[in-house]
């Protein structure tokens, strides 16, 4: 992993239709950061993440990843959205959900080798379900198909991790086991996701971006008082910074 940002966006700006979205953004993400975006519902949180990982093109503005554009960078990231793209009557197992992100390492078609088996089988023990590996991928609950997800992007041997709302679907306990996951995998990897998690982005991460009235701001997290959770969840802007060793809080409607 190189040293320095593997995450440098500069001015960047992204609508729909006559909406704007994001506006005149900068934002830099260093090597081996744990990074939470937070903000309320529709404020871009998926649109920046889908951004970074070169899904979308920003309309203005620049976009480095790992020192290349997001698309030539993509084989380097590994990528989990909120939902699978999968036709739940399709007959898939867990093992060849898992296996289909490392088509994107050397080819579209042809047989997977001994190799992709093998790093398919490590990237579902690191996410605990080796024992599923050959269940049917719907079968499962609905956290758990969120932990093959995850495996499946892990089997791209990713630099950075991006996750879109992860633990939507866990119980608190599958939760702290995901959690405790996600730093390990830390150690290796830089890591990016949107959280609605409270508890989660006040323990674990190491910054928080703020996306709110396009804009997306980026600070070192801090402990977050449980009176700003409605804003974190959607009715404002959380802010919650460490400026100068002193706890600042800031709240917009």
């Amino acid at each position: 992993m190189e040293a320095g940002p593997v995450i440098d966006l500069r001015d960047v700006g992204f609508g729909y239709d006559d909406r704007l979205i994001l506006d005149s953004v900068d934002l830099v993400v260093k090597a081996m950061d744990f990074t939470s975006i937070v903000g309320p519902n529709g404020g871009g949180k998926t649109t920046l993440l889908k951004l970074i990982c070169g899904l979308l093109k920003p309309q203005c503005g620049s976009i480095e990843v790992l020192g290349q554009t997001p698309r030539l960078a993509r084989p380097r990231i590994g990528y989990m959205p909120q939902s699978a793209q999968l036709d739940p009557l399709f007959p898939i197992t867990v093992r060849e959900v898992v296996l289909t992100g490392r088509l994107s390492s050397h080819r579209w078609f042809g047989r997977y080798n001994n190799e992709d088996r093998r790093i398919a089988d490590e990237s579902l023990a690191e996410v605990g379900l080796s024992d599923a590996s050959d269940n049917p991928f719907f079968s499962l609950s609905g956290g758990q198909r969120q932990r093959v997800l995850i495996g499946r992007a892990l089997a791209t041997q990713p630099d950075i991790l991006l996750l879109d709302e992860p633990t939507a679907n866990f119980d608190p306990k599958a939760e702290q086991s995901f959690y405790k996951l996600l730093r390990d995998l830390n150690k290796r990897l830089t890591i990016v996701l949107v959280s609605h998690d409270l508890n989660f982005v006040s323990t674990f991460v190491k910054t928080v971006i703020c996306v709110h009235d396009g804009k997306a701001v980026a600070h070192p997290t801090s402990e977050i008082p449980n009176e700003l959770a409605s804003d974190v969840l959607g009715r404002g802007m959380m802010r919650l910074v460490s400026h100068d060793h002193a706890l600042s809080t800031e709240r917009s409607s």
